[in-house]
């Protein structure tokens, strides 16, 4: 009720307060349908009550901001309607379009009371989003610059962009470790925020810390343990879709839904549908491997048994040769030894016979050529001091000689004309 101060008319701050509820309640009598994005959601578990923060955007910054109420028994009935054909129940970061009441109260303040929450829209919107990323990513040639990167032999070493809490982490790790074969990974986790409008920022500076190490690393795994639509719409952001394609070794995804791949999955090298399937995918790039290394160990033994049996073969082939050429090579020589043995002895007979001729003849040449021989022939020998005399030059007048004859010999003394 006012009052008079000082020639003033003073009215008191309920008689505003209830004079703006009275003029925003004659003002907005029926509901309205309005668009706009739910910033925080502000769910009160002990009462069931939600007090969501809903804010527009424009060009990133907040160009308005309301306060609203959505009443448990209507939340119920939201979220229902919400998780039927999204998966999954309001949450922060999401543009909705929902019926409200404007009202305002005199201790509350002025809010929106939501009725109604039309999940066709939130869908539309995301799909809407999916649909612009996939189409800038294709015309700037982006869209399967991932796909094209040359995958490890084996992807041994992993680096995990997951939350280090997410039990769809837990699971990969341990399909990984209990692998029945006994491989072994390497792998190091980079934690990130995983859902919400934060996410796409956290995963790319997760992937920014990574690129700068790559030659660390096989490959990246971004592990998620599951969600709806809404949760997932991050992944369909155009910055975190063109930072997996442009990354330079092969990006795997993980992240735990079967329907409605986002982009990020799209154009990732490789996409599983679960945390524990992209375990199984490492897995089996071992596992084959692994397979075809047995199958050439296996063909290498049978080329080899082969081989060493072949070449046993061609040693006994080749010893059976030398066998009977060494026995012919052997008869051979014998028959030439023998024949050479005959020539000898027969050479060395004849060479004896023709030795013992030819001393026969040195013989009978000595016995002829012996001075008793020839004294006995007739001839006579001069000696002068005890030497034969056989040039008349070599006598001199007075030499006393010496002549002996077959029966006795007589001296003289030359005497020349």
């Amino acid at each position: 009720m006012a009052e008079k101060f000082a020639d003033r008319t003073v009215f008191s701050l309920v008689d505003v307060a209830r004079s703006i509820q009275k003029t925003i309640a004659n003002r907005y009598q029926r509901t309205y349908w309005i668009k706009a994005e739910i910033n925080k959601l502000n769910l009160y578990s002990h009462s069931g009550h939600a007090f969501p923060e809903l804010v527009e955007k424009k060009d990133g910054k907040i160009i308005a901001e309301m306060r609203s109420i959505i009443w448990s028994n209507d939340l119920i009935r939201i979220n229902k309607s919400f998780v039927d054909l999204l998966g999954e129940p309001l949450k922060d970061g999401i543009t909705v379009v929902f019926e409200a009441g404007i009202s305002y109260d005199p201790l509350y303040g002025f809010s929106l009371k939501i009725i109604h929450i039309d999940p066709t829209f939130t869908l539309g919107e995301l799909e809407r989003e999916k649909r612009e990323t996939i189409k800038r990513l294709k015309e700037e040639n982006l869209f399967s610059l991932n796909k094209q990167k040359e995958f490890p032999l084996l992807p041994k070493k992993i680096a995990i962009i997951s939350v280090e809490s997410s039990k769809g982490l837990s699971d990969f790790y341990n399909i990984l470790e209990d692998n029945p074969w006994g491989y072994r990974f390497h792998t190091t986790l980079f934690p990130a925020v995983l859902q919400g409008d934060k996410s796409p920022s956290s995963i790319i500076n997760q992937l920014i810390a990574i690129a700068k190490q790559t030659e660390d690393f096989d490959v990246v795994a971004i592990i998620r343990g599951g969600g709806g639509e809404v949760g997932l719409s991050s992944y369909n952001k155009y910055p975190l879709a063109k930072a997996i394609s442009l990354f330079p070794i092969p990006v795997l995804t993980g992240i735990g839904h079967s329907t409605n791949e986002t982009v990020s999955e799209m154009v990732a090298y490789q996409n599983a549908i679960t945390p524990s399937k992209l375990a199984d995918i490492f897995i089996q790039h071992f596992h084959q491997f692994a397979l075809q290394l047995q199958k050439f160990q296996s063909s290498i033994a049978l080329n080899s048994g082969n081989y060493f049996n072949q070449q046993k073969q061609q040693l006994d082939n080749w010893m059976r040769e030398l066998h009977w050429s060494s026995l012919y090579l052997l008869k051979n020589k014998q028959q030439r030894t023998s024949s050479l043995t005959d020539r000898l002895a027969t050479a060395s007979k004849q060479l004896l016979e023709n030795r013992h001729l030819q001393l026969q003849g040195y013989n009978n040449f000595i016995k002829i050529a012996n001075p008793e021989s020839l004294l006995q022939r007739g001839f006579s020998i001069t000696y002068k001091h005890g030497e034969i005399v056989k040039n008349a030059t070599n006598l001199k007048n007075g030499d006393p000689i010496t002549t002996k004859l077959k029966n006795g010999s007589f001296t003289a003394i030359v005497k020349k004309d």
